[in-house]
């Protein structure tokens, strides 16, 4: 009877699975290469006008918003000149009080038949040349006013303050660099030798290790232009650590196919340090040692490279 049992429970039990046949596969040759983080714009603050840096708000390595304010800037000579343009208007509208006056006053006579309307007329033009004269001299006050204001040096960008080469109390000139900073978001820039250029493909996947984890990103522009024997690459990595920009990290770069035996990853076991896949024979499974590559994602599933032990045509039983 129990005999019987053992046999019924072993012919109700699961059915082994299929032994899987193995045969060459593609994979993309993969060349281990160092990439530097790169910033895509990289913007030079510039101070507007001359003078001295009285303030400096910001310093290396910090985060801004476009149209922040970086650094003052201030000229003592933009000062004297608003206070000149303020006593001149000053001056004007007590003229133009006085113009008005004898205006009013010169309408007042022609009413009477004791002036003639000629004089009139050389009044009307007196006020309306000082008015003129008051709104021009605004104007120019207006002007410098914007000067001063342009004392203010402002992110061009939002992103990462890279450089500060001014300090505070240093003289600048229009024009001189007061920060750089780098935005519209960062990537890498890989430098390639030039015999792979040609093997080098838009949109193909890249495998990144950066900041300790790995990464997938895409190869989205080669440049056209080789110089020193090398092709400039850039990889776009979304979430790309930018802590430090100029930073190297490795990258694996498809640079051609090749062959390859691939097994599913559980089909491998270890034992005292040893790799042995199941290979089906006419008497059953044996194990047998193998040397074992890296492993490739395929559909979703990881497979290993078998560099050594078996050969195509075999079965690999699955468990």
């Amino acid at each position: 009877m129990r005999l019987l049992l053992l046999v019924a429970l072993v012919a109700a039990g699961p059915a082994l699975a299929e032994p899987l046949s193995l045969d060459w596969s593609t994979v993309p040759e993969m060349k281990a290469v160092y990439g530097t983080v790169e910033a895509r714009d990289t913007i030079p603050a510039r101070a507007r006008i001359g003078g001295t840096v009285v303030e400096l708000l910001v310093g290396e390595g910090d985060r801004v918003e476009e149209g922040a304010t970086l650094a003052t800037v201030r000229d003592d000579k933009i000062a004297f000149q608003i206070a000149a343009y303020a006593s001149r208007i000053e001056a004007l509208r007590a003229q133009l009080a006085e113009a008005e006056s004898d205006f009013a006053r010169g309408q007042s006579l022609v009413q009477r038949g004791a002036a003639s309307q000629q004089r009139l007329e050389q009044l009307r033009t007196a006020v309306d040349v000082i008015r003129g004269q008051i709104a021009a001299t605004e104007a120019e006050r207006a002007i410098i006013e914007q000067q001063q204001a342009e004392g203010a040096v402002l992110a061009p960008v939002s992103g990462r303050v890279l450089s500060v080469p001014a300090v505070r109390g240093s003289v600048v000139m229009p024009g001189e660099v007061v920060a750089s900073v780098g935005g519209g978001g960062f990537f890498l820039r890989l430098s390639v030798p030039e015999r792979h250029a040609a093997d080098l493909a838009e949109g193909a996947e890249i495998q990144i290790r950066a900041g300790g984890r790995a990464a997938t990103g895409r190869l989205a522009k080669v440049y056209p232009l080789i110089q020193g024997g090398r092709v400039q690459a850039d990889v776009e990595v979304d979430r790309l650590p930018d802590a430090f920009v100029g930073a190297r990290v490795a990258v694996d770069l498809p640079v051609g196919q090749r062959r390859a035996l691939l097994v599913p990853a559980a089909a491998i076991t270890t034992r005292a340090g040893v790799d042995f896949v199941s290979v089906a024979g006419a008497s059953g499974g044996a194990r047998r040692a193998v040397v074992t590559g890296g492993i490739l994602a395929q559909d979703g599933i990881d497979m290993v490279e078998i560099l050594t032990g078996l050969a195509p045509g075999e079965g690999v039983i699955v468990p």
